[in-house]
């Protein structure tokens, strides 16, 4: 277990630094609508600002109408397909998709049987780390975040490649597709890792078997006995491809792109995705809904009643539960208005095996809450807007179902969405030669410098 640092700076002493900081860092509301500053790069309207063109993802929720917001069936399309026929295609022909998705959004069009096949072949090929990676990089410097502990590891693939600094489109393609296969590695190996030294339980590294889709690998690797269903790989196949990507836009895919637009390398810019990606605002508001539905289950005589459920999600409103930030987690989004495809997707697909595998409290539970909140935002908030439930609000309760712990909702949705950045990564190479660099106003007056005996 790595030792703990012990910094040599006490809190009592930032403590005091504080309030300094605090005065010489603040801004005023009316500064940023007097200067016209368009705050987290969102229109007046709620709207992101355009600041890019994709040919890989599209990402709808609304339409404007005589410079109206107007709200509209959500709608995810990669590379032009609609993510609900790519997603029922898999269904209804009872095979696994991500793969193809995989193809799909690195290429730019369907795969065949062949390249799907190759696709295979090479992404088992890559899931082996590098020789003592796992000793040297994971079990000898173990972190208590699996998200913190994969973007290190990441990072540390930088000094076994030997051409990390390449940015040509052919050895970037090459990274891509080996971080791509290992990621879920290195997420099951940190979590066996956290296992053992902060849970004080057995950890298992099992074989890699190269014949597994992603979806069947990962859950082999997690599980102790190596032991799951078809229909349970395949539900998991189905959030891997609705994690897969979201559009430029995204706070984890524009970090990414930024970094990209700088010159950097490979490994640099997907580190910037998994930092942003752990954010409770982003990736892990996954974990948010979770906990909030077992606090109402916890807490209400009936969570399939919807008045009780009403009752309780007023007291989170109103800060009285919850964790205090009155924030109903799993409803809205910025870009969706009338519904997220993915949270219909995977409610659709989630209901039957939640229901198998003694859930249905919980799928009931969550139902009440998609059903009763856009009502209750009105009624007690005052708010007008469209409100819809957003993946998170069944994810969590679809990893519950398939036993995968809570430290690794966020570290999935990554192994997911690294796909989308390597995507994104490529096509700013190709398509761009300019730094992303937005321009900031200083509202600082001009003073004249004091001596320090004047001061």
């Amino acid at each position: 277990m790595a030792a703990n640092y012990i910094s040599p700076i006490s809190m009592e002493a930032i403590s005091s630094l504080c309030g300094e900081l605090n005065k010489n860092n603040s801004i005023s509301k009316g500064d940023f609508a007097r200067y016209h500053v368009k705050k987290g790069l969102r229109n007046e309207d709620g709207t992101g600002v355009m600041a890019g063109l994709t040919r890989i993802c599209s990402v709808e929720g609304y339409y404007i109408l005589d410079g109206e917001l107007v709200a509209k069936e959500g709608k995810l399309s990669y590379r032009g397909y609609d993510i609900n026929q790519i997603v029922n295609s898999c269904v209804s022909e009872n095979r696994f998709g991500f793969e193809e998705v995989i193809w799909l959004l690195l290429f730019g069009d369907l795969p065949n049987e062949n390249q799907l096949a190759s696709l295979h072949e090479v992404i088992a090929a890559c899931r082996n780390l590098p020789d003592d990676f796992i000793e040297d990089m994971i079990m000898k410097n173990n972190s208590k975040d699996i998200m913190n502990k994969m973007a290190h590891c990441i990072m540390s693939l930088y000094s076994y490649d030997e051409n990390p600094d390449d940015i040509s489109i052919p050895n970037v393609l090459r990274q891509s597709l080996q971080l791509i296969a290992q990621v879920p590695t290195i997420m099951n190996t940190s979590y066996q890792v956290k296992r053992r030294n902060h849970y004080g339980k057995s950890m298992y590294l099992h074989p890699i078997n190269k014949d597994q889709t992603t979806a069947e690998y990962i859950l082999n690797q997690i599980r102790s006995d190596k032991k799951f269903t078809d229909a349970e790989a395949k539900l998991l196949d189905i959030m891997l491809m609705l994690h897969a990507d979201h559009g430029g836009g995204n706070n984890s895919t524009f970090s990414t792109r930024v970094l990209t637009s700088s010159g950097t390398d490979t490994y640099s810019a997907i580190t910037a995705g998994f930092g942003s990606l752990k954010g409770p605002r982003h990736g892990g508001a996954n974990i948010s809904a979770a906990r909030m539905m077992n606090e109402i289950i916890a807490n209400v005589a009936d969570p399939t009643d919807e008045g009780q459920v009403k009752d309780y999600l007023v007291k989170i409103l109103n800060k009285e539960a919850g964790d205090g930030l009155g924030l109903i987690y799993g409803m809205g989004h910025a870009v969706y208005t009338v519904s997220d495809p993915r949270a219909v997707i995977l409610k659709k697909n989630a209901r039957e095996l939640a229901y198998k595998a003694g859930y249905e409290k919980e799928f009931l539970t969550l139902e009440n809450v998609e059903k009763i909140t856009p009502g209750l935002l009105k009624e007690l908030k005052g708010e007008n807007n469209e409100v819809c439930a957003n993946v998170d609000l069944y994810s969590g309760l679809v990893y519950k179902v398939l036993g995968i712990p809570e430290d690794l909702y966020t570290p999935l949705f990554a192994s997911a969405r690294i796909v989308g950045w390597c995507a994104h990564r490529i096509e700013e190479l190709l398509t761009s030669n300019k730094i992303i660099r937005p321009a900031y106003k200083s509202v600082s007056k001009s003073r004249d410098y004091l001596p320090i005996n004047k001061r």
